[in-house]
């Protein structure tokens, strides 16, 4: 089979149904905002730094998916047939953020993303869950969107931030707050 297909040279493309939309529709930007921090979540595997995190962080990648493969389909009584996220993938990003936090120093002042690379590119990774997160919302203005694909964007973003705190707290790394002062 080939990978290209030459059928988006038009600038539209298949939802899972084959269903052709516009390549710039609210539906397509939110499962391609997920797909790209499927990505970031990968890089941020690859971390030597993370190696204690790599199964939560693979776990991540699969939720992740699940709902990009819910993004992917407009027919809401399809999404029975789909892979929903874990029902309980809330509770596992909650404890894993509880566990980290709980050697950290209470925070005061923001944070400027920085320190080292790992902790860089967890910002990132932070950040285009954000993004991700509000293409959802977008999206569920106009299209049914099952609850927990922005739940879970959203507590991911939250365990991102924390993920970034704990990276530059085991590395040694000084957090750079905000105001500066």
């Amino acid at each position: 089979m080939k990978i290209y297909t030459l059928t988006g040279d038009d600038g539209s493309t298949s939802l899972s149904n084959g269903k052709r939309v516009p390549k710039y529709s609210s539906r397509i930007e939110a499962y391609g905002n997920v797909d790209e921090l499927i990505s970031w979540i990968g890089v941020l595997r690859d971390l030597v730094e993370n190696r204690s995190r790599s199964d939560i962080l693979l776990y991540i990648q699969d939720q992740l998916m699940r709902c990009a493969s819910i993004l992917a389909t407009e027919e809401p009584g399809q999404h029975s047939k789909l892979l929903l996220p874990d029902n309980d993938c809330l509770a596992v990003l909650e404890k894993s953020i509880d566990l980290m936090q709980d050697s950290l120093p209470a925070l005061r002042n923001f944070i400027l993303p920085g320190g080292n690379k790992a902790v860089s590119f967890t910002h990132v990774a932070r950040c285009v869950c954000r993004r991700a997160e509000r293409s959802v919302f977008s999206l569920k203005q106009t299209e049914p969107v099952p609850d927990i694909v922005a739940s879970f964007l959203n507590r991911l973003s939250d365990f991102l931030f924390v993920m970034a705190r704990k990276t530059c707290y085991e590395s040694g790394t000084k957090e750079d707050k905000w105001p500066l002062l």
